[in-house]
This record gives C-alpha cells, structure tokens and sequence, in this order.
C-alpha cells in the first residue's frame, strides 16, 4: 500500500499505474479497496487508484482534529486528487456516496466524468438498515460495541446487516480486513465514530444534492434491481438531476454490485470513460 499525506493525515491508497485513464474507486462503510477485487481484472489498460479513507477499515489513524464526517471525507479525497496530481478522473463510488460532494465544494475541477453505483443519494445518509448502527456510535461506549458486533454472523451474515448488500457472499476473510482495524485500534475507532455520526442534516443533505446540476459532464448512474439498501426511485431521480446523467438499472444485484455484477460493472465504466 501507498500513503499520500494530506492536511487530514496520512492516506494509504492502491494505484496500478500506467497510462490509461485515471479511475478513483471509492469504498462503503467500513469498507477498503478490496471492494472492487472482483473488477479490478476486467479493467486492465486503465489506471485505477483506490483509496481507502477514514471510515473504520483504514490502518492509520487521521489527525485528532480532522474534519471526517461527509464532507470532510469528500475534502479528503478531493486533497487525494490535488497531492496526486491526476486530472481528467473518473470518480466512482458504490454504496457510500458522499464523494459526489465533491462537487458541492467546488473541488471538482479534477473530475471529468462521474459513475454513482447504488450509493447514498439526497438525503439517505445512512441508508435505513446503518441507521442503528450510526445512533450506537452516538452513546458512549457504543463504538466499542458496533466493532465487537462486526465479529459476530447475525451482522456479517443478517438479512438486515451485510447480508443484505449483495447476493454473493463477501467472504470472511475481506470482511476480516474491513472490520478488524476499529476493533484492535481505539484511534480508528475514533476515526469511525466521527464518520457514523458525521452526516448532515436533512436540509443540508438535499441542497447538497441540488449542486450535482452544476456537474455538466458525462455522469453514469448504476442502479441495482433488488437493492435493499438505496431506494429504487433516487437511481431516475439522480439521472434527471445530473446535466448528462445516464441510467442503467443492473438486474440480479444487490447494493454491492462490485461482489454480483463485477464483469457488467467494469463494462459500463469503460463504456463511460470512452465517453
């Protein structure tokens, strides 16, 4: 793993080099960049780089004073784009979809093309099944709990838990590496907890949204057709919003289309980079 250090802390992130166009993969909650281990292959010839950001998965904890609720995490990552210098990005996100705030900040000028994979949209942040999880994190002593329930198959395994993200079962040992780093590190958990509780209100959430008609470049919406986890209506509601939005609604996944439909995926993001 790489590490970039940014005004937040440091940052470990994959890159595959080369020359191609540039991809930056963004992860869920607390999820790293083995979330697209299954379309890394069918995107060969294209430079993907895929940070893991500070949301309970990552090994190094940030600055105590570091701003890591949703937007901050989209400060961070449009920092990631500046210290890396890459330009003309293809920005992807798939369950966690705060890095379209990207564009609310006015930091977007990195980004060419934008692909909203069965993400939080408008104000569904977090989606309903994370809710409990998120108010846990709000009593003292809750994080602690949420990261030892993480070990537990009613979470892992739970229709209403991460079994509800994908058809295909994650296997144990990437959910080892997605949940383990919150549980051995109190500095992480800290890390954890102001994400889980970082989300803004309602209101905010929504006038957010609104400044994705400010995107006027190519944006691909991915919907999953039994997605348990971001309603079906925000996938036309995105597309209609965004200037050059486009819709696709993927059959036979859930919200993980990275672990159901890694092939489909990877063909629609090429699809989208040629544009």
């Amino acid at each position: 793993m790489l590490v970039v250090e940014l005004p937040a802390g440091g940052v470990e992130y994959v890159d595959t080099g080369g020359d191609g166009p540039v991809l930056v993969l963004t992860h869920g909650f607390p999820m790293d960049h083995r979330q697209w281990r299954l379309v890394l292959p069918h995107l060969d010839g294209l430079r993907c780089v895929l940070p893991t950001l500070p949301m309970g998965a990552h090994r190094r904890p940030m600055r105590p004073d570091a701003d890591l609720s949703q937007t901050g995490q989209a400060a961070i990552l449009a920092d990631l784009l500046d210290a890396l210098d890459l330009r003309d990005v293809t920005l992807v996100m798939n369950d966690w979809g705060g890095a379209q705030f990207v564009v609310a900040l006015d930091r977007a000028e990195r980004v060419g093309r934008m692909a909203m994979v069965a993400c939080e949209a408008f104000d569904n942040f977090p989606p309903g099944p994370a809710r409990l999880p998120a108010a846990m994190c709000r009593v003292p002593g809750g994080t602690w709990l949420v990261t030892r329930l993480f070990q537990t198959s009613l979470v892992r395994r739970g229709p209403r838990a991460y079994g509800a993200m994908s058809h295909a079962r994650v296997p144990d040992d990437v959910l080892d590496a997605w949940f383990t780093p919150a549980l051995r590190d109190a500095d992480v958990r800290r890390d954890m907890q102001k994400f889980a509780t970082g989300a803004p209100d309602r209101r905010t959430l929504l006038a957010l949204a609104e400044r994705l008609r400010d995107f006027d470049r190519p944006a691909l919406v991915v919907w999953a057709e039994d997605d348990a986890m971001m309603p079906a209506e925000h996938g036309p509601r995105l597309a209609e919003l965004l200037p050059q939005g486009r819709l696709v609604v993927v059959p036979g996944s859930r919200t993980l289309v990275t672990e159901d439909r890694p092939e489909e995926l990877a063909r629609l993001l090429r699809e989208l980079v040629a544009a």
